[in-house]
């Protein structure tokens, strides 16, 4: 190759390079709306629990699930996860990877709490609901639904868990909803 050539394609590649960057750090238009990615298993959707409003993510997707609140260091207070099945059947929870201390709620599908049991961090062993009638569930920071004074029998407003299922772009009638 020549020393012309060879010149020609730096010069060729050192303006390709920068391409790829420019085109990442563009600003997104002011009237562009926010993608579906806004909404996505990260974004925290307001879900009443008797007269509690709690900030709620929902791990709906078999992947979500898997994941749930692994690698996480802290969980702000009134924070938490919602695991959706898409019938009622016994649910089985593990913390593999998880830092936090939680409590996990037991919900049937009229979104009635069954029962709370306690989650610890790293614990590799399944804790199961004792119903075979549950929907969905609820992880907590540890102490969540006492602190919140919500007991056994406290009901989910469903209004609010289908409206945020409607913004993840779910028919909340896949889960019986």
């Amino acid at each position: 190759m020549s020393r012309d050539s060879s010149i020609a394609r730096r010069k060729f590649l050192g303006l390709l390079i920068p391409l790829p960057l420019a085109a990442s750090c563009r600003s997104r238009p002011s009237d562009e709306k926010g993608s579906s990615s806004d909404l996505g298993p990260d974004k925290w959707f307001p879900i009443g629990l008797d007269s509690n409003k709690l900030q709620l993510q929902l791990a709906l997707s078999q992947e979500e699930r898997g994941k749930g609140l692994m690698h996480r260091k802290s969980l702000a207070a009134d924070h938490g996860m919602l695991f959706l099945s898409e019938k009622p059947e016994r649910q089985s929870f593990w913390m593999k990877n998880t830092w936090i201390p939680l409590d996990i709620g037991f919900f049937d599908s009229e979104g009635v709490l069954i029962e709370v049991r306690k989650l610890h961090p790293h614990e590799e062993e399944s804790v199961k609901s004792t119903s075979p009638n549950i929907l969905f569930a609820i992880e907590l920071n540890r102490n969540g639904y006492r602190d919140a004074n919500v007991s056994l029998g406290a009901k989910i407003n469903l209004d609010d868990l289908k409206n945020a299922l409607k913004a993840r772009g779910i028919n909340p009638e896949k889960h019986g909803l």
